[in-house]
């Protein structure tokens, strides 16, 4: 595992924890996802997580099959987490949030909710073949 830097579209640097040799930012595995029609952001609500199709999910639901860590190179406590989730109903799309002191979410809900999903982890060349 190593670091590596990138630049967004948006022209921000980020640095990308990731395997040596790889390197990818925020806006690629974006796109990436976007190309596949997996670009399903998964929005916490009262319900749980929901989907742009309007269903909500519990964690029990849902599986985290890839996480990407990114930090901006001029400021690393500017960082934010990429979740790569698979409902259990075969939608897959993704939830983002900030962390450190950009954190998205208020209070402890979103991460009580991440922490009940399951992960696996899957390489990053099955999700995007």
């Amino acid at each position: 595992m190593g670091m590596y830097f990138g630049t967004s579209s948006m022209n921000h640097k980020f640095l990308v924890m990731t395997r040596p040799t790889e390197m990818t930012t925020l806006s690629v595995i974006l796109e990436k996802l976007r190309v596949k029609r997996q670009d399903n952001e998964f929005i916490m609500s009262a319900d749980g997580f929901t989907a742009p199709n309007g269903k909500s999910y519990q964690p029990e639901d849902l599986k985290i099959i890839k996480t990407y860590r990114f930090e901006e190179e001029s400021n690393p406590s500017d960082a934010s987490i990429l979740y790569i989730i698979e409902a259990n109903d075969g939608l897959i799309g993704y939830s983002m949030d900030a962390y450190g002191v950009y954190s998205n979410h208020d209070d402890e809900g979103y991460d009580d909710f991440i922490r009940k999903i399951p992960v696996e982890d899957r390489a990053e060349q099955e999700l995007f073949v």
